[in-house]
């Protein structure tokens, strides 16, 4: 399929101000041209027409931060196959994989994703970051950015060998699920990120106070008489990492933000002319600490679900451009792992596929956010954030593209997933607005109804 024409739409796209009515022509990987409804004369040319009447035409969403938990220099996962979109063969007991996590991905509207570094062993090495992003390219869906990480092992006591990570397809550099530790390694990883042009993002988290903590620290934390993760934790590290950033002159972005401090610290600091961005995940502006009274592990993450004080300040971040991007902070676990009690379950939720409704339920719907604010969110802010030349449409660019059906009403259901994961904590919820098409490189990966069918190449 070399040619798509993507028929009445309602066209948004935050980066160039575009939200119209219009045709969309793609061809051969690129848009190649846009005009009022039925103004293209385009049907002749196009081998395929997609209706887009009451739909959105938007960019292909960018996720700064998704877990593929898949170990560099594996074997091949087969992928979800036709018959079982979620039970594909591969290594067994793994929560996730590359094919599996990009599929999901594609059914999310995510046409690019950063992968995170802390596989077993982790993307510490040029090769293996290299044989990250070889193994994207092969599954052909999503376009999978690997991060290196900042430190060796992701041990926090000597800085990785970032210039060979980046000339390997490192995006950004990262010790996701831990923070440096060591002030002056910290500092030295994000001095040489600054003299490469590129990109920290920091898991902030203070070692010391968080240490044993289980869930957020307040009433929910004592009625269960768990150790409690206080908002401080976070609160230092993002003042460190904010303040570092301001020295180095290295561009610093803040990882899933929870606490109404860390939102004032990040606001401070981009008035004060700081080269700081932050994300926040949709569990951190849609739900809290509360749904953790029945113990129920799948609402079990790090950071913690907060109070509804700090949700609120997490909406308003949103809101008014504190934050720049909302991220899935997909992190799959095994059935297995998530059944254990509170205390010993690993932390983490999936969210590729429910975050463009979860989202736009909690913040559209309720008339805190308009659709294009929305799309900047997972568009045009991430994209900026790493510097990429994508989530935007225009004339000539990539066509990387989701059509949204926002008048979609539709059951949460974690069994019909394309992810291998079941940790989904919307389970249930009814939204409303839906990813129905997702084009990469101007080829339709994902359709609404569809079953993945991946080989480990194109």
């Amino acid at each position: 399929m070399t040619s798509v024409l993507l028929a009445g739409g309602r066209i948004i796209d935050p980066a160039t101000g575009r939200d119209d009515l219009g045709d969309l022509l793609v061809q051969d990987g690129r848009v190649a041209a846009i005009g009022r409804p039925g103004g293209l004369a385009a049907e002749r040319q196009a081998e395929r027409t997609v209706g887009c009447a009451g739909r959105l035409v938007v960019p292909g969403f960018i996720d700064l931060h998704v877990h593929l938990r898949e170990a560099p220099f594996s074997a091949p996962d087969a992928g979800p196959s036709a018959s079982s979109p979620s039970t594909s063969s591969g290594q067994a007991g793994q929560a996730e994989t590359i094919a599996t996590g990009a599929a999901a991905a594609v059914a999310g509207g995510f046409t690019t994703i950063c992968a995170m570094p802390n596989t077993q062993p982790p993307l510490d090495s040029a090769e293996a970051v290299a044989w990250y992003a070889q193994r994207g390219r092969e599954v052909g869906l999503a376009r999978v950015l690997p991060v290196g990480c900042m430190t060796r092992g992701r041990a926090g006591r000597a800085p990785a060998d970032l210039a060979a990570l980046r000339a390997a397809g490192a995006a950004a550099f990262s010790d996701d699920g831990a923070d440096v530790a060591d002030d002056a390694v910290f500092e030295e990883v994000l001095a040489r990120a600054a003299k490469l042009g590129a990109v920290v993002s920091c898991h902030c988290e203070d070692p010391h106070l968080a240490a044993g903590g289980v869930i957020n620290d307040g009433p929910i934390a004592t009625a269960l008489g768990l150790p409690g993760l206080p908002p401080e934790a976070e609160e230092m590290a993002v003042e460190r990492a904010c303040a570092a950033a301001a020295r180095t002159g290295c561009r610093v972005h803040i990882a899933h933000v929870s606490t109404a401090g860390a939102v004032e610290i990040v606001s401070r600091a981009k008035a004060a002319g700081a080269p700081v961005t932050a994300e926040a995940a949709p569990h951190h502006f849609t739900l809290t600490d509360e749904a953790l009274r029945s113990r129920d592990s799948v609402f079990k993450v790090n950071p913690p679900l907060r109070s509804g004080h700090d949700l609120d300040a997490v909406i308003r971040g949103l809101k008014d451009g504190t934050i720049d991007a909302i991220a899935t902070d997909h992190a799959p676990h095994t059935a297995a792992a998530k059944v254990k009690r509170l205390a010993e379950a690993p932390p983490g939720m999936i969210g590729l596929e429910s975050a463009l409704a979860v989202s736009a339920t909690a913040l559209v719907e309720t008339g805190l956010l308009a659709w294009p604010d929305l799309i900047r969110l997972f568009t045009a802010g991430p994209a900026r954030v790493l510097g990429l030349d994508a989530g935007k449409i225009d004339i000539g660019d990539v066509a990387d593209l989701a059509i949204i059906d926002p008048a979609a009403s539709w059951l949460i259901d974690p069994e019909r997933f394309a992810s291998r994961a079941r940790n989904c904590p919307f389970a249930g919820w009814q939204v409303r607005g839906r990813v129905v098409v997702t084009l990469v490189g101007g080829r339709v990966v994902y359709e609404e109804g569809s079953r993945f069918k991946v080989q480990g190449s194109r």
